[in-house]
């Protein structure tokens, strides 16, 4: 059997028993079973499941709130990653290409899988090259490799040559026999370079991840103390307990974790609203940080597809429409420019039927129809067609104008003489320029705009000519496309590579490695760099920048290896993604305050009550009760509100510089209000509890006050509706019962009052001049 029939039945067999099949590697993400330990084992976690465990054995039941948080907080991570799991699958199967299998000379339509070692596979305008091969037959076959190099020119193929998995056919059809298949085959090499599944790095999380170090280190000796405390002041062993534990639980910032989470998965619903699809809860804080925007021309700031901008008449001719109309109808495979010209010119006049006609080529780069009584007219490269004809120079000056403006170029002529394949048309007659270019988005002005009110730099990394790429960066108003860069002359690291991407914003003829270099080097100066990409190619790069963004037109690597998928394929939906990173990222710190304050007067009050040997000045239903109210229920709503400010970074220094002078405060207060009620004679230690409470209430609405500054209308209905909350807690006496809370004399809680109001006068000492974060603060430089 002819070798392009196919392989026998007997023979696929035999390729399957020795396991040389597709078998394609799975797309880097993270399985289900990841996923849930990734959210559920945590150093968060571990501590507040240690102490619910605790306050569980001891009881009472009412104590034991706060796990709640706990299993909101894994549920919320675990339910987004999953849902962005199974976005993802279902893409993979939509976008899924199918092989057009050769076998025993019948062509069928199989899946991936199921293509063996040796088969031959058929090749027509669009498909994808599933597994690597050497073709066999050619008839007019180019194919379309941006995907796996950057470089838009189709490539030639002919018998004998090598086409590679993840290139597309542009035009002409042929046959190849699979040579690699599997993980053998090159797409799946590029990939698997790119399979080692990393989180996103996130600021926030870093942050908070290392004050729950901090108070893991110090709550230990914390907890013993307080617990050796209680002992001492005469408790009994499961009092001394729930001591420790209400000591330790408000150490912790319970509420700040959960709220993270909840804030990145609202951001996440919204940005769903405008079709991206946010991979890891903490990519959405990442893009609001990033300083350097890496893009190719193609699908960002171009749809990617031709268009006929104009024809310009070289000489008197009234049925240029018509001829050009034949041409792209004559064309059974047609490329891209003669699909723009199909677009424009859709319908050929009655009578212009092809008796014979040349198809396009990259090799002579022209096509022609002989049209009987029409004529015989021809479309093609200029240079190619006028040569070096005298009286040519002038049309051939214009053509070269429009090339370097980034247009592409093609000349219509008409001849009397036969048209042959393997020769350039005799005696022909200059009639127009067809003048086409990739059409350019119409929010991508717009959006590169936005970006540079920002302070994003916008660098254009792309396989095609530098010249091509800067006529449409310059089309866009994009600064730096008067000095384009051939990536040719790039260096290879280094220095002098960072040195040539902080000086130049357009670059051209990009290698994929070139492109991972580039990102190292950016990323070496200290930029937070954002790679988008949609080919084999851009794997790598993705991987190693900061964050990478992929079209959901791309293909599935990519989409795996990205932390956010653009499922419309649209650049301009990444303004969107920005803000809603900074809202994310502005509130987060704005309420990480009132969560760490909470930590720091925690610890200290404990300290103190472990130091002299006092009960624990707390149930932990009260401390649950006084976080609900000065901090979990107004920073919810304080998280979610509009917040524009830009990213700044520092943020633990920030946070802490305002939350150990409040915290130091609140504790203070709360610790002489305490004492205070303690030894006042007649006064029981619930009500000596219930004075500490109403102390540190009242310092928490007055931190509350400053973080939500500036005080709106709404967020000053907000902060006061929470002493009203507590009043109405006092006024049932079902609540009051809940909370064991027991009004001490009126005499007590005015004096304890007065304390915590001497006490906060020092703030203005202690507290930083600025108010911590918010929408009305000075813009910071990015």
């Amino acid at each position: 059997m002819p070798a392009a029939e196919g392989l026998t039945a007997q023979e696929v067999a035999e390729r399957v028993a020795l396991g040389q099949v597709n078998d394609v590697p799975a797309v880097p993400s993270r399985t289900v079973g990841q996923i849930v330990r990734a959210n559920v084992f945590t150093r968060f976690n571990a501590l507040l499941g240690s102490l619910l465990v605790v306050i569980l054995i001891v009881g009472p039941i009412q104590d034991a709130l706060f796990g709640f948080v706990l299993v909101a907080n894994a549920g919320v991570g675990i339910y987004q990653e999953l849902r962005a799991k199974r976005t993802l699958d279902s893409l993979a199967v939509l976008t899924s290409p199918r092989a057009r299998i050769v076998r025993q000379g019948r062509v069928r339509e199989l899946p991936l899988t199921e293509v063996v070692l040796d088969d031959v596979l058929e090749l027509q305008p669009g498909d994808q090259v599933v597994v690597d091969g050497e073709v066999l037959e050619a008839f007019a076959l180019e194919v379309d490799e941006s995907l796996l190099t950057g470089e838009a020119e189709p490539v030639i193929k002919e018998p004998g040559d090598e086409v590679l998995s993840g290139s597309f056919v542009a035009a002409g059809s042929g046959r190849f026999r699979a040579t690699r298949v599997g993980a053998q085959a090159y797409a799946a090499q590029l990939a698997e370079q790119g399979r080692r599944f990393s989180l996103t790095h996130s600021e926030l999380r870093s942050g908070i991840d290392q004050i729950l170090r901090i108070v893991t280190w110090l709550l230990i000796p914390t907890a013993a103390l307080v617990w050796v405390s209680q002992l001492r002041s005469d408790a009994s062993v499961r009092d001394a307990l729930r001591g420790s534990v209400a000591a330790t639980v408000a150490m912790v910032p319970e509420g700040l974790v959960l709220l993270t989470s909840v804030a990145f998965a609202v951001g996440v619903v919204r940005l769903a609203k405008r079709r991206v699809l946010v991979q890891e809860l903490p990519a959405v804080e990442v893009l609001a940080r990033v300083d350097v925007l890496c893009i190719d021309k193609t699908g960002t700031l171009t749809e990617g597809r031709l268009v006929v901008e104009e024809v310009e008449l070289l000489g008197e001719d009234g049925v240029h429409r018509d001829a050009l109309a034949a041409l792209a109808a004559a064309e059974p495979h047609p490329n891209a420019t003669l699909l723009a010209i199909r677009e424009s010119f859709p319908d050929p006049r009655e009578g212009w039927l092809s008796a014979r006609s040349v198809p396009f080529s990259s090799a002579r780069k022209w096509s022609g129809a002989d049209f009987g009584t029409r004529g015989t007219w021809v479309l093609g490269a200029p240079d190619v067609l006028l040569g070096s004809r005298p009286g040519d120079d002038a049309q051939l000056t214009k053509a070269r104008a429009h090339a370097e403006a980034g247009r592409r170029v093609v000349l219509l002529g008409r001849t009397d003489a036969p048209i042959e394949a393997d020769a350039r048309p005799a005696r022909l007659v200059p009639v127009a320029y067809v003048i086409l270019t990739d059409r350019v988005r119409e929010t991508a002005s717009t959006t590169l705009a936005y970006f540079a009110q920002q302070g994003v730099n916008v660098k254009v990394i792309s396989g095609d000519h530098p010249q091509t790429v800067a006529a449409v960066a310059r089309r866009v108003g994009l600064p730096g496309a008067e000095a384009p860069f051939d990536a040719k002359a790039l260096p290879e690291g280094g220095r002098e590579l960072a040195d040539v991407l902080e000086t130049h914003a357009i670059f051209g003829r990009v290698t994929p490695q070139q492109k991972r270099a580039m990102v190292e080097a950016l990323r070496s100066r200290g930029h937070v760099v954002a790679m988008t990409g949609d080919g084999v190619n851009d794997v790598l790069a993705l991987k190693d920048a900061d964050i990478g963004v992929a079209m959901g037109s791309g293909s599935s690597a990519t989409r795996a290896v990205a932390q956010l998928v653009l499922l419309d394929s649209t650049f301009d939906a990444l303004p969107s993604v920005v803000g809603e990173g900074r809202r994310v990222l502005g509130n987060i710190e704005r309420t990480s305050n009132l969560y760490v304050t909470k930590t720091v007067y925690a610890m200290l009050i404990a300290l103190g009550v472990g130091v002299v040997g006092l009960e624990f000045p707390f149930l932990p239903r009260q401390l649950t009760l006084i976080g609900a109210l000065t901090i979990g229920i107004p920073s919810f709503f304080l998280a979610l509100a509009p917040n524009d400010e830009r990213a700044r970074p520092g943020f633990l220094p920030r946070v802490l510089r305002f939350t150990i002078p409040a915290g130091a405060l609140a504790a203070i207060a709360t610790f002489l209000g305490y004492v205070l009620a303690k030894h006042e004679p007649g006064v029981t230690l619930a009500e000596a509890r219930t004075a500490a409470t109403m102390v540190l209430l009242y310092i928490g609405f007055l931190v509350l006050s400053i973080i939500a500054a500036p005080l709106t209308p709404s967020r000053l209905a907000l902060v006061w509706a929470m002493p009203a909350l507590f009043a109405l807690a006092m006024a049932i006496p079902a609540a009051r019962e809940f909370f064991a809370l027991y009004p001490p004399p009126l005499i007590v809680w005015l004096a304890a009052f007065g304390i915590a109001s001497l006490v906060w006068s020092f703030a203005r000492l202690f507290l930083p001049p600025e108010r911590p974060v918010g929408p009305g603060a000075p813009p910071a430089p990015v």
